[in-house]
């Protein structure tokens, strides 16, 4: 019981309760198609990835599992998406009165500052919001499935709302086999969901940080400064790379009007960074585009959202202190604030650790199966960034490195969140230091 009173320890509990409950749930016949039970492995991945909203699968949403199957998938999610979300908030909050946890926070996790004194509000708040996003988006692609594509009211009903949890949740999963691919020349069906993957991928002490003072950028902190300036320009670097890269690829935008190809490019440069939905073929891509798609999946969104990767902040703060050695500043910091040296460490053990396990998760992956190195790359960062894009290898993949991508998931999803919050409460202080003693590095 002391162990489920650490906040540290608790998130991770939590997180494979809700994996072991949607595993078996999707482990009992009727949640399959066909009335047959699904094997234990393909229960697990599939309810570790919809629970870390990821979107990785290994058998087809649309046709392998019944509607009870899909279902359940959905409300996993939506857990998911949510209960992270919730818990790198409230992480990031000085507890005050009318806090759930017993433990005071003495700092802040990922630096995300917000001026709320009451854990309720901060819930009631984020619950109105998830609400009232995914009705909206829902709405409008029930509509559109409605209007343009003739499908019956429930039928649209049920794919508009999927759509939407899934886009609001960053999951990437679909409710048709080919993704949203059948939608790549309809705007009205991707804008929205681009919509919802940027605002949640934005982190809520943004949303929070909009809510309050609006686009008025100098009341802005400046974790919304950061989150925001470094979003616009992975959106539009990843969009002006993938429309070069792409542009004359006969199996990807080749084909398509400018306009198309504009839509394409914007909606891929979206979806790497954390959804995982997919308007075109990913397993024709270039290499080139791959490469992209490796960075913006490695960096992914805001903190204390539901989107993944090491996120834009760690990323920035990084930056920051290499620039600031290049330059031979003495300070490292943005837009006129400096950085404290707990907050640099803390971006370098992230950045560190989360390329070591996907550098070891990708050599163990190359040496048990036959598969292409760029696609079991793509695989690694894909999983640990919860991103949920595959060049079409997951459902290859042997047990054992089916098992891996379970792993990277679980610890991307909430590996980031503990990891972070044992370097921000920090350890006890030795009562003695070393001499200094400098080793030459270069």
């Amino acid at each position: 019981m002391t162990a489920l009173r650490d906040p540290i320890r608790l998130i991770p509990v939590l997180f494979l309760g809700a994996i072991a409950v949607g595993t078996l749930l999707l482990w009992l016949p009727i949640a399959t198609a066909d009335g047959t039970q699904t094997d234990f492995l393909t229960a697990l991945f599939t309810a570790t990835s919809a629970v870390a909203v990821t979107g990785l699968i290994v058998v087809d949403t649309a046709t392998y599992w019944s509607p009870l199957g899909q279902g359940v998938i959905l409300l996993l999610f939506q857990i998911g998406g949510f209960g992270i979300m919730t818990a790198a908030t409230l992480f990031g909050l000085m507890a005050g009165r009318g806090f759930g946890l017993r433990e005071r926070m003495a700092t802040q996790v990922e630096r995300s500052r917000l001026d709320v004194g009451d854990a309720r509000s901060v819930l009631k708040l984020m619950l109105v919001i998830t609400l009232t996003v995914e009705a909206v988006i829902a709405a409008i692609l029930t509509a559109r499935l409605m209007l343009i594509y003739d499908h019956g009211f429930g039928d649209a009903l049920w794919h508009g709302t999927f759509h939407a949890v899934s886009a609001f949740n960053n999951a990437g999963f679909s409710s048709y086999s080919d993704s949203v691919m059948s939608f790549q020349g309809d705007g009205v069906m991707l804008v929205p969901i681009m919509l919802a993957v940027i605002l949640t991928a934005l982190g809520f002490p943004v949303m929070q940080d909009l809510r309050h003072h609006g686009f008025r950028w100098k009341r802005w902190t400046l974790h919304t400064k950061i989150t925001v300036a470094g979003t616009i320009i992975l959106l539009a670097g990843g969009f002006l790379a993938i429309l070069a890269m792409e542009w004359d690829n006969p199996d990807t935008l080749g084909p398509m009007g400018i306009g198309g190809k504009l839509l394409n490019a914007a909606f891929h440069s979206v979806m790497p960074r954390t959804a995982g939905f997919n308007s075109l073929d990913v397993g024709s891509f270039r290499d080139e585009t791959l490469m992209t798609n490796y960075f913006l999946m490695f960096i992914g969104g805001g903190s204390a959202g539901t989107a993944g990767g090491i996120k834009i902040t760690t990323f920035a703060v990084l930056l920051a202190v290499v620039l600031s050695e290049v330059l031979r500043r003495r300070d490292a910091g943005a837009f006129g604030k400096r950085f404290g040296h707990a907050v640099e460490r803390q971006a370098l053990t992230v950045i560190v650790l989360a390329g070591t396990l996907i550098f070891a998760a990708t050599t163990y992956l190359s040496i048990i199966t036959p598969l292409a190195f760029e696609d079991l790359l793509f695989e690694a960062v894909s999983a640990f960034s919860t991103v949920g894009l595959s060049t079409g290898v997951t459902a290859e993949l042997p047990p054992a490195g089916q098992l891996v991508i379970i792993a990277l998931m679980f610890i991307g999803r909430v590996g980031t969140i503990t990891v972070a919050t044992a370097l921000a409460l920090g350890g006890q202080p030795r009562p003695y230091r070393y001499p200094e003693e400098n080793p030459i590095v270069g």
